[in-house]
């Protein structure tokens, strides 16, 4: 009996001084992040989001309990390309981490992985307010390209290997698998979308470059001016004469967007209007990255019937 005692308290001791491994305390700028981060770190990483499919990317309030996150963090992984330029560089500065800062291996930017889109010809040229939302990197919102989804994911794992070595064999097998099960479902969303090729949409904002050029769907339009600023009326009866000529098949927002802009220019124009979820979260179902995809092509279908 002593034996047993005796043996029982070796393994609880060993138990409570055995050291257990922290999960890498990952801070996401964007909700697809977060998912992609889950998806190849599995329990090996702790996730956090600083925004919502709700929240407008470009414009978020450099809070405390943000800095405070950024502060704990062992990798920021942000969308780049300037999408966070207004609010990002703040939380760096206040936080005091080094390992996260640029150039860092704590620092990850998805857009820097891949090719980006809408590169402004006039890149010499100091970018200012005026010419509303135009990054000099190109148009940021790169996850809505599975393709690129599929790059920036192995560049993703590469990174979090690098970061926790004694996690490779980890990241290495759930990027195989989160591999295998994305090349499986491109082709099925390719089909899904196949009479949505050619077709005229027009957009809110061009959340949905990448996502177009996949598909080979074209912009007829924006509601916005100018990226990033707000619709007038003016501009909605401009962008209704130009749509006699060459008509759209239905008018897109997200989540995020307000509706109303939207809903006018359907009023005026006779389109439908539909809500798409631009992000994990950003409607009912949409829990990760496979799910965002389903329902935005569910979605673009069934508006164009």
């Amino acid at each position: 009996m002593k034996k047993l005692i005796h043996s029982f308290l070796v393994l609880l001791i060993l138990a409570m001084t055995t050291p257990v491994m922290a999960a890498l305390n990952v801070f996401a700028c964007e909700p697809e992040w977060a998912s992609l981060a889950k998806e190849l770190g599995g329990e090996r990483v702790k996730t956090f989001s600083a925004t919502t499919a709700y929240q407008d990317p470009h414009h978020i309030e450099a809070r405390p309990s943000l800095i405070a996150k950024v502060r704990r963090a062992d990798l920021l992984i942000c969308s780049g390309a300037e999408l966070e330029v207004g609010w990002l560089p703040l939380l760096q500065r206040q936080a005091g981490n080094k390992n996260v800062l640029p150039n860092q291996l704590g620092f990850f930017e998805a857009a820097a992985m891949v090719k980006t889109l809408d590169v402004p010809a006039e890149v010499d040229r100091a970018l200012d307010r005026s010419m509303g939302d135009v990054h000099a990197s190109g148009n940021p919102h790169v996850h809505l390209d599975p393709r690129r989804i599929q790059t920036i994911a192995r560049a993703l794992q590469a990174r979090l290997t690098e970061i926790d070595p004694e996690g490779k064999d980890v990241y290495q097998q759930r990027f195989i698998n989160f591999n295998q099960r994305w090349q499986q479902a491109m082709p099925k969303w390719q089909k899904q979308a196949a009479g949505l090729k050619g077709t005229r949409m027009v957009v809110h904002h061009r959340d949905w470059v990448y996502l177009f050029d996949w598909l080979g769907i074209n912009i007829a339009g924006a509601l916005e001016p100018k990226p990033g600023l707000p619709t007038t009326a003016g501009h909605l009866v401009s962008l209704k004469q130009s749509l006699k000529s060459n008509p759209a098949t239905m008018i897109v927002y997200t989540a995020y967007q307000n509706p109303r802009a939207a809903k006018r220019f359907a009023q005026m124009s006779k389109l439908p209007a539909v809500e798409l979820p631009y992000t994990v979260g950003g409607a009912e179902g949409v829990n990760d990255l496979f799910s965002l995809f389903d329902v935005t092509i569910q979605r673009l279908t069934a508006g164009r019937q």
